[in-house]
């Protein structure tokens, strides 16, 4: 009898623990789907080609809603890539542009107040475009390939037509020009030609958005405008597009112009000259004073009260740089959506849920697009074999003051007291053990107990 109820008792354990062991399994085996969700959501992994030529590309990452979520992202995040001595040709978006020199050297053209200015931009330069402004940027350097990494809204007005929508002016058939869409009657009138050299004007590009201005490549119709004398550009401007004045006075109110775009870009030198207002310069993230920094790692940023212009794109830029194996603090932006480009090493992002559930831990890599959502705890975690940096945007130009959670000066310390101690179900003493443990703030050292493999 004795042995039969020693039986059942082992029975019954191996029972539980097997009960256990399949809880546990169901357990994390929804943990480890809720992270991989995660993923899908918060990183921005899938590029899609807007652009693609010889010359260059203009690659993107998509925002909009979420798949099977409620997470709405509302900012599409470019990476233009040049050749050297190349042109992505005069175009105008429907969303306002923050243009990231990460690599080489630009000049960017655009048209301010009605008349051209241009501005030559560096590694580390942040500059802006606002929405229905025509623009151009050109890779000048010989040898040198040009990177940018930009922030595109996703506009009311666009949300009919693709992501984001460009408007070429210059063109042929490849890429076609908004003219061509007139009636040839009309154009020609409007441009005073005829409809056979108004057909070739409209179909002798055929290189695409980006086009090589020289060197081995077939030459094109822009180096050819790019290496006639002043004076030929003029007359060859004069007799393409003569507009009238008094043609269409609300188009001469309007933003832009067609006849001041195309005059301006075939006679640069002078018009720069003579700017009556000067638009405004870039701003160069690299060379600013850090805004945090100690032996851990730094930070630097961007608002409308550094850079003015970021007032009209509602959007703030900012650069981080942890040290082999430290982590910026758990934090939460209370006042803006955060964009990240990792832009050197390798770490992880963690992310929470506001039910305090993970929701994502990512490894992430030179290259990767993260995005938290406004409220969101999260931190970055360097891995520990080298230095990790991420650039960004954040969805509101105003200065953003993040809350971090812990750390000297965190909320952690701010609300220690009867209550908080309550709230864990702890005393005071030891709540205040736990809380003023960590002397560092905002970016915190590695932790020796923490296993290499873990970033």
């Amino acid at each position: 009898m004795g042995n039969i109820r020693t039986l059942l008792l082992l029975v019954l354990v191996l029972f539980s623990a097997l009960v256990a062991s399949v809880c546990g399994y169901e357990y994390e085996g929804k943990k480890s789907e809720q992270r991989a969700q995660g993923e899908k959501w918060f990183l921005l992994r899938q590029l899609h080609n807007v652009v693609k030529t010889d010359a260059g590309s203009m690659r993107m990452v998509k925002g909009g809603y979420r798949a099977g979520s409620f997470l709405h992202s509302p900012m599409h995040i470019g990476f233009i890539s040049m050749e050297p001595n190349s042109l992505f040709i005069p175009q105008y978006l429907d969303s306002d542009l923050v243009l990231f020199v990460h690599h080489g050297e630009a000049k960017v053209g655009h048209i301010y107040r009605d008349e051209l200015t241009e501005r030559s931009l560096k590694q580390g330069d942040v500059y802006t475009i606002p929405a229905g402004s025509a623009f151009y940027l050109e890779n000048r350097n010989e040898n040198q390939r040009l990177r940018i990494i930009c922030s595109i809204d996703i506009t009311s007005e666009s949300l009919g037509w693709h992501a984001f929508q460009s408007f070429f002016i210059g063109g042929g058939t490849h890429p076609t020009s908004v003219l061509a869409g007139f009636d040839h009657t009309t154009l020609s009138t409007a441009l005073n030609v005829s409809t056979e050299e108004l057909k070739t004007f409209l179909t002798r590009q055929t290189s695409g958005p980006i086009v090589h201005l020289s060197g081995s490549h077939h030459t094109n119709i822009w180096s050819e405008f790019l290496a006639q004398e002043p004076h030929q550009k003029l007359a060859h401007l004069k007799r393409i597009m003569n507009f009238e004045e008094e043609t269409n006075s609300k188009q001469e109110q309007s933003t832009w112009s067609l006849r001041k775009i195309l005059f301006t870009l075939l006679n640069r030198d002078d018009v720069v000259k003579r700017l009556g207002h000067r638009a405004p310069s870039a701003c160069s993230l690299y060379n600013r004073n850090t805004d945090f920094k100690n032996d851990y790692g730094w930070t630097k940023k961007l608002d409308e009260s550094d850079y003015s212009p970021l007032k009209q794109s509602g959007h703030g830029v900012y650069i981080v740089n942890l040290s082999p194996g430290s982590m910026m603090a758990p934090h939460v932006n209370p006042t803006a959506i955060e964009y990240g480009v990792v832009l050197k090493g390798t770490g992880r992002i963690q992310i929470v849920y506001p039910n305090g559930t993970l929701a994502m831990n990512a490894r992430v890599r030179e290259g990767d697009v993260f995005w938290v959502p406004r409220y969101f705890p999260f931190c970055q975690i360097a891995s520990t074999n080298g230095p990790f940096e991420f650039f960004g945007f954040t969805t509101s130009a105003r200065r953003n003051r993040p809350q971090f959670l812990v750390g000297r000066n965190s909320l952690m310390q701010s609300l220690r007291g009867p209550e908080f101690a309550a709230a864990f179900g702890i005393g005071e003493k030891r709540l205040k053990r736990i809380t003023t443990a960590q002397h560092e703030q905002v970016i915190l050292p590695s932790s020796s107990s923490t296993p290499g493999d873990m970033v």
